[in-house]
């Protein structure tokens, strides 16, 4: 099993822009002498405790320091960004890190972030956030954000091809202008820059799914990118892959479940009552409690949650998803607790760890990295079919 960080960040109110850069490289550092495969790092524009609307400013300042690990914005949000813009700043980060680069895309899933952008309802007037809610609630935004998605990617496939082109679309216009020929023999001055990706190719596509019924898993079907499922539980796990698998073959391609990723929260600790201690009244507990308990029963996840468990949603408290939904504990605990999970599920290749903000004291939060990528994730494979 491959393992990689998805770094949100989950830092905490009050946290300086300086203090969540720092801690990203930091983080990036870690991983990799740790011997993680992967680091993702998200892009959010609206949330406080999720502050990082640039990821590959951390990729960049980590490129230098780091050797083996892959690095992926998860995500770039294409409706929020013009498309030629974030494929001059693809190609041009896939070249600085020579390959060790891969694009996550997503369309979006904070309102305020959208409307922030430009993007609201149709019916939508002012400047009601309760509005731009109700528009993704019926899934009016999400269908225009996935559409949004599709003509970005056409474009910046057209631009990294680098052949002459004008597109007048629905969302954007854009183009890539005939290169004059040169004046003399040594004549460079008509020349374009290069921004194609590292390699000349298309790069390694990651989509993140987060909803049951997730339209972005039918995108990475038919696209055959790199499926990501952000956990909120067997139920919408397991819906993922059928809608990724069944969009992968009818598009001719063969799903492969090690190239799924699953983001997790997951700590791993010398034993099982120390792990838990520090989940409960660390940063993790911290964070659920002031932040993403919330955030989870807004959006359904904790509901989805207590249906595994079969609890009512309001008894879904920290304790229990320490308990019930988190891998936590010690070394021999998190791959027995794997495994079974995977029984459940099928399994899958990369096991993504939620980051939180140990930004004070990185030392417990590091060793449980450590443990995870040379006691862990070593000891966990794919059921056999």
């Amino acid at each position: 099993m491959e393992t990689g960080l998805i770094f949100h960040p989950y830092m905490r109110p009050g946290r300086t822009a300086r203090q969540t850069f720092e801690w990203g490289v930091q983080s990036a550092i870690a991983s990799d002498k740790a011997g993680f495969d992967s680091m993702m790092i998200s892009e959010h524009a609206s949330q406080i405790w999720e502050n990082i609307p640039n990821p590959e400013l951390i990729m960049s300042a980590a490129a230098l320091q780091t050797s083996r690990i892959k690095f992926a914005p998860m995500a770039h949000l294409l409706p929020h960004q013009h498309p030629t813009k974030l494929a001059m700043t693809v190609g041009w980060l896939s070249q600085i890190l020579e390959g060790r680069y891969f694009l996550g895309i997503g369309a979006g899933a904070y309102p305020a972030a959208s409307y922030m952008h430009g993007i609201r309802g149709e019916n939508m007037e002012g400047h009601r956030l309760e509005d731009a809610k109700a528009a993704f609630a019926s899934g009016e935004m999400s269908k225009r954000l996935n559409d949004m998605v599709r003509e970005s990617l056409y474009i910046m496939e057209k631009i990294w091809a680098r052949e002459p082109f004008f597109f007048e679309g629905k969302y954007w216009n854009a183009g890539f202008p005939e290169e004059e020929p040169a004046h003399t023999e040594d004549d460079e001055q008509h020349k374009l820059a290069d921004f194609s990706p590292w390699g000349g190719a298309f790069p390694e596509v990651a989509v993140t799914g987060f909803s049951l019924k997730s339209p972005s898993m039918k995108l990475a079907g038919e696209k055959n990118f790199k499926p990501v499922s952000i956990f909120s539980g067997l139920e919408a796990l397991k819906w993922h892959w059928d809608i990724y698998s069944e969009a992968n073959i009818k598009a001719g391609f063969t799903p492969d479940r090690q190239r799924h990723a699953v983001s997790h929260t997951i700590f791993v600790g010398d034993t099982d009552a120390e792990a838990k201690r520090e989940v409960m009244e660390g940063p993790i507990g911290y964070c659920f409690n002031k932040y993403l308990i919330p955030i989870w029963r807004r959006f359904g996840m904790m509901a989805g949650f207590a249906k595994d468990h079969g609890i009512d949603e309001l008894d879904a408290d920290l304790e229990f998803l320490v308990d019930k939904v988190f891998i936590v504990g010690s070394p021999d605990t998190v791959v027995e607790k794997m495994n079974e999970l995977f029984t459940k599920c099928g399994g899958w290749g990369t096991l993504q760890i939620e980051s939180h903000d140990y930004y004070d004291d990185p030392s417990p939060w590091f060793h449980s990295l450590e443990l995870a990528a040379k006691e862990v994730a070593p000891r966990i494979s794919l059921p056999k079919q």
